[in-house]
């Protein structure tokens, strides 16, 4: 889904939010070329037309546009799919989302995305999607001491089912930071996960 609330440096999907060249990418996206807008019934058939037991909504940031995606998440979920919500944390998921059985995959983004912490943290958002049951909660690291910032919000937040991911775009990037990151991540009793589709296609972008 198009658009986003925040404007990491180093996001991976800049031609969703980044119209003015803002990010590392340099490269100014078009709003006409990128975002189209469709029908709720054409999205829920392509979705159904993937034959697939699980939908991952990604963005951008998805829940800033919660109230469409609700029509399609309920119809999926009537035919028994799983949906998956990817989101930064920095806005609440209604009750009727919640209600229809979403599972949240929660991306708080640290110092190094060059975003302040007030608009990057917000505590309420953070809390309700902690309640939320089986949220996880997953953090990009470039480096052993972001781990450090990791912890703090943690704690703050009594955050659990913790993934770390190495920060890159490319698979030698990916792989760099799963041998700096792993030891001091299972030091921590969390989880560290890579990014399969960096190690099979790099930085190309999907259609």
């Amino acid at each position: 889904m198009g658009g986003c609330n925040l404007t990491c440096r180093w996001c991976d999907t800049p031609y969703t939010w980044d119209w003015k060249g803002t990010s590392d990418t340099g490269v100014a996206y078009r709003p006409a070329d990128e975002l189209h807008t469709l029908a709720t019934d054409t999205v829920t058939a392509r979705l159904l037309a993937f034959g697939t037991g699980m939908v991952v909504v990604s963005g951008g940031e998805p829940l800033s546009q919660q109230v469409r995606l609700l029509p399609v998440v309920r119809e999926l979920r009537r035919r028994g799919i799983d949906v998956e919500v990817e989101t930064n944390g920095t806005l609440a998921p209604s009750r009727d989302l919640v209600a229809a059985g979403v599972r949240f995959n929660v991306s708080p983004k640290l110092g190094h995305s060059g975003v302040s912490e007030r608009r990057r943290v917000v505590p309420d958002a953070l809390r309700s999607l902690a309640q939320v049951p089986g949220t996880a909660f997953k953090f990009v690291c470039g480096e052993v001491s972001d781990l450090d910032e990791v912890d703090a919000l943690v704690e703050r937040f009594a955050l659990r089912n913790i993934w770390i991911m190495p920060r890159g775009q490319h698979p030698e990037e990916i792989n760099e930071g799963l041998r700096k990151l792993t030891d001091a991540v299972v030091a921590r009793k969390w989880n560290i996960s890579g990014r399969l589709h960096v190690t099979l296609w790099g930085s190309k972008r999907g259609v």
